[in-house]
């Protein structure tokens, strides 16, 4: 018995997060304390920086003519080589490494050649690094990445082919965007036709990181396939074949739109715990890693986020960094017209809420120093502008005595819309408010409220329990969530580790390999990760990672109330006039 304690004890899992400007990994223990980390950044590594200049300093190409943005493939392909030098460098000893999975940034597309797949089946460490046997591997060199803009016609394509907006959103999650993968693939199926024929596989930057890990084609899981506008997220029932009910397919009427063949393209989909049939390619020995080392299916870096924050049923996450995101568990699915739910990937039976807002950290900076572009500051002067800034919020009580704000600078995602409005309590438009201290505080509780507006919007509740999880830099500032928690009208935490993808990754690599060695007990629900499997039975929060930094004041809070209706008709009424 002793013996097996210190095997299991010995048992390390490895996540990565593949986001737009670097490459990260975390190591941890089976109790989820930190053995080591590392990145990787795509424009500052000297050997990367150096073969794709164009990806200085922000780990992509842009072309502002036309929206286009893309990464190039194969600089992926070499940071994880890269990755794992360094961390064997730090003494990371991957023979200890039972399991991995991937956290990607979502959206991202790689498009695999014909004969790719035996090229993935024959890494081999003795014929040198991945890109020396990789470089042939991909049809489309450039990867099209979440940031591309450049789809407007596909999307409007998409919708008509579906039935409409609304069609599309009840059954893949969302209404068509740019960004989402289906309408990627749909422009290079259109306009790089003869480059689309040569493709046998295409993966999203997840799953593409996971046939790198295997030597051979990985699917993409439920939850990172629905940001694609091509995964129907309703489950179907599949108990008389065995299944758990909770099964996904692809949207025919969307692959049909999107490309021929395109369902053999992307294959099957898998739930987000499913355990690849693959254990790590024989490449990896280099470093040390385990014949037997397991795979997880991967998941984009949102869900994985969701993994990584340990927020569960009735809590909502909040990211306030350079755009502001808004991550919530559902226990069903309520698409709407803005917005996106994603399969959880925790919890097959469940759904992830999703809201994402351009205007986030540099809008707030941008009414902070009231300037319409930011300049340069020294970490001291930004500091000193971020004192007064919460001064100003100091200096106004709960409500702003009636005046509300909408302050989007950039144009918002949700809605979609650009400008600024701001009304007195009397319902007066005004051009500009009193002082600077009413207006930073209707920037600031307009932000806020418009996140509880949407994400009830997508079937969140509120309720006793409720747990505000924030994080990112605006997280920092105690002003902001005071009027957090005062809207909110329940506690707020922070989370303290930056790293939440990678983090989310190497927990799902754990939840995982639990799963997949109860199921070889011929457990059910072990399957369906329930009971005993269930993620937060497997993932409890570590003790030191969230904080209690502030809590509602009940006068405050229910001043809130009426407010939340006002700036909802105001947002409303802003958004249909654009």
């Amino acid at each position: 018995m002793a013996s097996e304690r210190k095997a299991v004890e010995l048992e390390h899992f490895l996540g990565f997060d593949f986001s737009t400007q670097s490459a990260k990994a975390i190591v941890v223990d089976r109790n989820r304390t930190l053995v080591a980390k590392c990145h990787v950044s795509f424009a500052e590594d000297a050997t990367l920086s150096k073969k794709y200049p164009g990806c200085v300093p922000n780990g992509y190409v842009e072309d502002t003519r036309t929206g286009t943005v893309t990464s190039p493939t194969m600089m992926w392909v070499e940071a994880l080589d890269i990755l794992l030098s360094r961390m064997c460098t730090q003494g990371v000893d991957f023979s200890h490494v039972v399991a991995v999975s991937v956290s990607g940034q979502q959206h991202g597309s790689v498009y695999w050649r014909t004969g790719a797949q035996r090229m993935l089946n024959e890494l081999d460490p003795k014929k040198g690094l991945l890109e020396e046997q990789l470089n042939t591997a991909f049809a489309v060199r450039d990867s099209p990445i979440w940031k591309d803009t450049s789809t407007s016609q596909q999307c409007q394509g998409l919708e008509q082919a579906v039935g409409g907006a609304a069609k599309l959103a009840e059954a893949t999650g969302s209404r068509a965007y740019h960004r989402f993968t289906g309408n990627q693939i749909a422009k290079v199926s259109q306009k790089m036709s003869r480059y689309y024929a040569r493709c046998e596989r295409i993966s999203l930057v997840s799953s593409f990181v996971c046939c790198l890990l295997t030597g051979d084609y990985a699917p993409i899981d439920y939850s990172d396939g629905s940001g694609m506008n091509l995964l129907d997220i309703r489950p179907i029932d599949d108990t008389g074949e065995g299944g758990d009910g909770t099964k996904r397919v692809w949207l025919q009427e969307a692959l049909n739109y999107c490309g021929p063949e395109l369902a053999e393209k992307l294959g099957t989909p898998v739930a987000s715990n499913t355990v690849l049939s693959r254990p790590v390619s024989p490449y990896f020995r280099r470093y040390g890693f385990s014949p037997e080392c397991r795979v997880v299916a991967a998941t984009g870096d949102n869900p994985s986020s969701l993994a990584g924050m340990y927020i569960r049923e009735g809590d909502i996450g909040i990211s306030l960094g350079s755009s502001d995101t808004v991550f919530v568990w559902l226990p069903e699915a309520k698409p709407g017209r803005f917005g996106h739910v994603f399969v959880s990937p925790v919890d097959t039976r469940a759904y992830m809420g999703l809201l994402c807002y351009s205007n986030g950290d540099m809008t707030r900076k941008k009414v902070r120093d009231n300037r319409a572009e930011l300049e340069k500051l020294s970490e001291e002067e930004e500091a000193k502008r971020w004192q007064e800034f919460t001064e100003y919020l100091d200096q106004t009580p709960p409500g702003n005595n009636g005046n509300i704000g909408v302050f989007f600078l950039e144009e918002e995602i949700v809605p979609h819309a650009k400008g600024v409005a701001r009304v007195t309590a009397e319902g007066k438009k005004v051009g500009s408010f009193v002082d600077r201290a009413t207006e930073v505080r209707a920037l600031v509780e307009g932000q806020i409220m418009a996140k509880r507006i949407h994400a009830e919007r997508l079937g969140y509740k509120c309720g006793p329990g409720t747990r505000v999880i924030a994080t990112g830099g605006g997280s920092k500032n105690l002003a902001i969530l005071q009027v957090m928690a005062n809207v909110f009208d329940t506690d707020v935490f922070t989370f303290s580790d930056p790293e939440a993808a990678a983090r989310g990754a190497a927990y799902r690599a754990l939840h995982g390999y639990v799963c997949w060695s109860a199921s070889a007990q011929q457990s059910a629900a072990a399957d369906a990760g329930e009971g005993d499997t269930a993620y937060d039975k497997v993932i409890s929060e570590v003790p030191g990672t969230m904080a209690k930094a502030a809590s509602p004041d009940g006068a405050a809070a229910q001043r809130y109330v009426d407010l939340m209706k006002r700036y909802q008709e105001m947002e409303d009424v802003f958004a249909d006039e654009y």
